[in-house]
């Protein structure tokens, strides 16, 4: 009697496998044949409200759709319950990142206090956000912030970027420039890492500066507050 419980339990979980692939099947087929930009489905996946899928593209773009592909959503998916903001958590999760896989040797570090709270940022000399920025971070204590140039932002930004990276002091040049307008000396050197910090940006969808990482991986983008870096220093932990 036991075996037959046993074999009528496992009938039904590998029932229900089949019916989710089969479902994934389906919205994948429906929408690759109607919508050609979505022939490349990452991941199909159900989602808390009955017959709503989530549809993952480009790595970490989010969309919903029914049980047949039918229709097509872009939006905020909410659960006002427990007034979460599922579609921000998601993205949120998709779009972190291992902390200590960071190429930190092409970047510099700002040290402040003990410097034992860490983060990352990328920057564009001339980003005004990213001045504003810098203007929080003074106030932040106890905190190691390692600067990753990332020029995007035309020609000029690559030439003051050079010009802080082949520094003797590279972070008290920038923070020189980015709070006291004093501009970077003339310099020249090997800036191959600026290129590759592009290149990493574009990898990981860096598409905005400033662009904020914390220990625990998060992800933030634009200037945020020096209440809201204190507060995510604080929920963050190093892996």
């Amino acid at each position: 009697m036991k075996l037959l419980k046993t074999f009528a339990l496992l009938c039904l979980l590998t029932g229900g496998l089949g019916s989710t692939f089969a479902q994934e099947a389906t919205i994948r087929k429906n929408l690759a044949e109607r919508l050609p930009s979505f022939t490349k489905i990452d991941e199909v996946s159900s989602t808390p409200m009955n017959g709503l899928y989530e549809i993952r593209v480009n790595g970490g773009d989010i969309f919903y759709t029914d049980a047949e592909g039918n229709f097509l959503l872009q939006g905020q998916l909410l659960d006002i319950r427990s007034k979460r903001n599922l579609t921000e958590e998601r993205v949120t999760k998709l779009s972190a990142i291992d902390f200590d896989a960071l190429p930190f040797k092409d970047a510099f570090t700002v040290v402040r206090g003990t410097g034992k709270r860490k983060m990352a940022v990328f920057e564009d000399p001339n980003c005004g956000y990213c001045k504003r920025l810098e203007r929080d971070l003074e106030k932040t204590s106890d905190v190691t912030i390692y600067v990753f140039l990332y020029p995007i932002l035309g020609q000029d930004s690559i030439d003051k970027s050079s010009n802080i990276w082949c520094a003797r002091d590279k972070g008290k040049t920038w923070v020189g420039w980015m709070l006291r307008e004093q501009p970077a000396a003339a310099a020249t050197c090997d800036t191959n890492a600026l290129e590759r910090n592009v290149d990493f940006g574009k990898k990981h969808k860096i598409t905005g500066t400033p662009t904020v990482f914390f220990a625990d991986g998060s992800r933030v983008p634009g200037a945020i507050s020096v209440q809201q870096i204190e507060k995510m220093l604080a929920s963050s932990k190093a892996r």
